[in-house]
């Protein structure tokens, strides 16, 4: 059987300069690749890597779409919190859920939903 790896979630965007700049100012990520040209980047914080592209030709794209979120695990979501919730749209505040995990919700410059939670 194929064992996975690695998940590397790529999220299309026209605004390729504008998201690698919320990213890594806001979010704290490093750019580990940007080529403008190429219309792509890798932006990666400890072991989560996120890359950005423009669509090609084979994906229709007008506007950020996803119907689900990014979830980052950390060890520290109150800290994160404090570091986000006035810099960045809020989707829902910090919180205790009785699912065993304190987290809350922001969105990116796009409009993806960024989802970060810490177990209790």
């Amino acid at each position: 059987m194929a064992k996975f790896t690695i998940l590397k979630p790529t999220l299309y965007t026209k605004q390729l300069k504008e998201s690698v700049a919320f990213y890594s100012e806001i979010l704290g990520f490093e750019c580990a690749a940007f080529e403008e040209a190429r219309g792509w980047a890798s932006l990666q914080k400890d072991s989560v890597e996120i890359m950005l592209a423009y669509p090609n030709e084979h994906i229709p794209f007008d506007l950020p779409v996803f119907s689900g979120s990014l979830y980052i695990t950390t060890d520290s979501v109150d800290r994160l919190w404090e570091m986000y919730k006035d810099r960045c749209k809020v989707c829902y505040d910090i919180e205790n859920f009785d699912y065993g995990m304190r987290e809350f919700a922001i969105y990116d410059n796009n409009g993806y939903l960024l989802q970060f939670g810490q177990q209790l």
